[in-house]
């Protein structure tokens, strides 16, 4: 029989659209024999519906779904509940669907944080990707920069203003000029997809920036720059770990921030990029060894820099639910290590039922 998957998008992060289309990609790369494909998609409001195809996806038409998806915490039966308020009379109609695995697909806050990862864990419902804590000590900056101290893996040098009402602003300005100099990289801790970061190349620029990261998370990591390559590698795997090829971002901008990343077209990516090999060795042991110190399962992605002159290799962050959009450098690693789209989807599946 086929597996009941229910593919889970949109959602209220800044990162909604870029789910959309990871969403429609990995749908299309799913094995129709094996699977029957339920489409739930989140509203930037917080509203759960029921999409009836793909096409309703691509064209934004789902957002007028009149079936509400409602999961149904059941241990035993597992399942969502379509809930159709059609009727002329007003009379609710109620569909139970039974569900085998749940995907996912969620960038950003409410969904790759482990808030979704923890319902699914309530209603009993195996889920693809990172768990809980995974998801969450990911997710914050701040936070995953404690878990990488602790393997002794190099990183960028940093303070933080973790203020919710900016009272810490100016000592963190002072400590950025004492301990880092510019110019400083400026960051929301909980933000995906370069959400609220900016470059700032003096006290002013500092200010502002902190006011922007600020309006996303309450949280700001501010790090110092680093000169060099900007590079990838995908992980997959749950108790034996896998590590891709190294992949480089070479941005269009003056650094990969969301236009950068979806808007420019000059914006490249390099697989296999020309770098010694004991360097992408060290880059593809980093990964492995940071992706399982946060206790990661599924999948992830891990960037690093690896510095101008020294070829130091330098930890940034991990992602544990990349992209997987057409320019997507996640999916574009496995293929590159021979692992077609749609054999990558099954085995993410797999790891699923695994755990």
């Amino acid at each position: 029989m086929k597996k009941q998957i229910a593919v889970v998008f949109g959602g209220q992060s800044s990162e909604h659209e870029i789910s959309c289309v990871s969403a429609v990609n990995i749908i299309e790369g799913l094995d129709r024999e094996k699977y029957d494909i339920h489409k739930i998609g989140i509203t930037k409001e917080g509203h759960w519906l029921y999409v009836d195809t793909v096409a309703d996806m691509k064209d934004g038409s789902w957002l007028n779904s009149k079936v509400t998806a409602v999961i149904v915490p059941d241990q035993r039966h597992p399942g969502i509940w379509k809930m159709d308020a059609g009727d002329h009379e007003g009379r609710i109609t109620v569909e139970i669907q039974p569900i085998d695995v749940a995907f996912p697909v969620l960038h950003g806050k409410y969904g790759e944080d482990g808030t979704i990862q923890g319902l699914f864990e309530l209603a009993g419902i195996p889920y693809v990707g990172c768990g809980v804590l995974a998801s969450a000590a990911a997710m914050d900056k701040i936070s995953t920069k404690i878990f990488a101290d602790r393997i002794g893996v190099r990183q960028a040098k940093y303070v933080t203003d973790v203020s919710r009402d900016g009272s810490q602003t100016e000592a963190s300005m002072d400590a950025v000029e004492r301990e880092l100099g510019y110019p400083v990289f400026v960051k929301p801790s909980n933000a995906g997809s370069s959400r609220g970061i900016s470059k700032a190349h003096d006290r002013e620029e500092l200010k502002a920036a902190i006011a922007l990261a600020k309006e996303h998370d309450h949280r700001v990591l501010i790090e110092e720059t680093i000169r060099g390559h900007e590079v990838e590698c995908a992980v997959l795997g749950g108790q034996q770990v896998r590590a891709s090829k190294v992949g480089e971002i070479l941005a269009a901008a003056e650094f990969y921030d969301y236009d950068a990343k979806y808007n420019d077209s000059e914006s490249k990516t390099v697989i296999d990029p020309d770098l010694p090999e004991e360097v992408k060795e060290k880059v593809r042991e980093n990964a492995v060894a940071i992706f399982k110190q946060i206790d990661g399962f599924g999948l992830s992605r891990v960037d690093f820099f690896v510095e101008q002159d020294t070829n130091e290799v330098i930890f940034n962050e991990i992602n544990t639910f990349p992209g997987f959009t057409d320019i997507s450098m996640y999916p574009m690693l496995w293929e590159a290590m021979g692992t077609e789209k749609k054999e990558l989807l099954d085995r993410l599946i797999e790891l699923a039922y695994k755990r």
